[in-house]
């Protein structure tokens, strides 16, 4: 995924999935760089981790 639509999400009022892996995650901040962003899984507020944007998939239903 790119950064612009990453943006996008983060700033939605809509819910919309993203998934790392497989797994679903909430978008918690894109680093500066452009590149990083720190995620958490859906049903896990305190376990996060920073991530390749490139790696996030926006999971279209």
């Amino acid at each position: 995924m790119d950064t612009k639509r990453i943006k996008q999400i983060v700033s939605s009022p809509k819910e919309i999935e993203v998934t790392y892996n497989g797994v679903s995650v909430w978008i918690d901040q894109i680093h500066e760089n452009g590149e990083l962003a720190t995620v958490h899984l859906r049903r896990s507020l305190e376990e996060r981790s920073e991530v390749n944007i490139a790696e996030l998939k926006e999971e279209i239903r």
